[in-house]
């Protein structure tokens, strides 16, 4: 059996080509799962609460969980067994860090003395990212079809948010 040098050129090039792309992936991966949770570890960590860790099997959960939201793009929640917060964001701009930001920034309305909101605004998103038992994290982001936005979840195991208990 024999090869020219054009088609051995060839098979290296994708070959080279194939391991790049795989490469690239990764690293695109990498800096994803990055930016979800940079930030929400930086409030864990100022808090002396442990980081999340990335697991994959929530990542696949919430990957399946944001497929199903591409069509509508609705802010709905999955109510599966993981503790859970939601994003969307109008236009296809928004990023991991961007989502992360906005339910870290929800720190601003919790008071932890009376374990409330303040105000009657949102907290639920910063209380689910500092949850003391919380340890592993799964996210994914999708841009939802016919451009109605972009829809981003974070799945927690074990779940936090529970009535009457404090986060930390």
């Amino acid at each position: 059996m024999w090869f020219s040098s054009i088609t051995l050129g060839f098979i290296l090039t994708l070959l080279i080509s194939t391991t790049n792309a795989i490469t690239n992936k990764k690293q695109i991966s990498k800096n994803i799962i990055n930016d979800f949770i940079s930030l929400q570890n930086q409030a864990r960590a100022a808090l002396r609460v442990p980081p999340l860790v990335w697991d994959p099997r929530l990542a696949r959960y919430a990957e399946t969980y944001a497929s199903q939201r591409r069509q509508d793009c609705l802010l709905k929640h999955s109510n599966g067994p993981y503790g859970e917060n939601i994003f969307w964001g109008s236009g296809n701009g928004w990023n991991p860090a961007q989502a992360a930001a906005a339910w870290v920034g929800e720190q601003r309305w919790y008071t932890y003395g009376s374990n409330s909101c303040n105000g009657g605004q949102e907290c639920g998103h910063y209380t689910q990212i500092v949850w003391k038992t919380s340890r592993r994290i799964g996210c994914s982001r999708v841009t939802c079809f016919q451009g109605r936005g972009v829809f981003m979840i974070c799945n927690y195991d074990p779940p936090g948010n529970y009535i009457g208990e404090k986060p930390y």
